[in-house]
């Protein structure tokens, strides 16, 4: 089943609030979402989405769309979860959603870096134990600990990411020791 075009064109203008509104349309075949997309589209007024299902959509309603938008390569049997996904990502940048606006400054991929690990109370739980400079209470110390956790674990599962961020000599410095690190490992395999 293939949807009309007359009900999608009629549900867009019948929404549409803002002359310019982003009109999203959910496919498979759109750009990847990206955190950078999120926090643009955090500061419009109003957005639109647009969700096919099963066979797709009659060509044309790909006019009302301003971003043909996909959340991973794989099909679904609508746009519905994928919207789901990109309202999420959307409403907690919105200013007090999350309740403290701090909460959204090291987060993954807002310096191209996946977020480093994090910790609570207790500081020991089954043996396993909360690293000892986050207990030291030396807020330079562990800013840097922090921030060499976000590379590493960027550079284990996600170096794809280390292309786009914004690192320091010393960093990039950082990167090449994990890399030899790495090298090393395997050769000892």
């Amino acid at each position: 089943m293939v949807l009309k075009p007359e009900p999608f064109f009629a549900s867009v203008e019948s929404v549409q609030c803002q002359p310019g509104s982003p009109v999203l349309l959910m496919t498979p075949q759109g750009t990847p979402f990206k955190q950078r997309l999120a926090s643009q589209l955090a500061e419009q007024p109003d957005i639109v989405i647009i969700c096919g299902h099963y066979e797709g959509f009659d060509e044309r309603i790909r006019t009302l769309a301003t971003h043909e938008i996909s959340i991973g390569d794989y099909v679904l049997t609508g746009g519905e979860l994928p919207s789901l996904v990109i309202i999420d990502a959307i409403c907690r940048l919105i200013p007090g959603v999350l309740g403290k606006s701090a909460s959204l400054v090291h987060e993954s991929f807002e310096d191209s870096l996946l977020e480093g690990p994090q910790y609570t109370k207790p500081a020991e739980f089954r043996g396993i134990k909360v690293p000892e400079i986050l207990l030291s209470g030396d807020h330079q110390a562990i800013a840097t600990w922090r921030r060499e956790q976000a590379l590493k674990r960027t550079f284990d599962k996600r170096q794809d990411l280390l292309n786009k961020a914004p690192l320091s000599q010393e960093e990039q410095e950082y990167i090449k020791h994990l890399h030899i690190q790495r090298s090393k490992k395997q050769i000892d395999l």
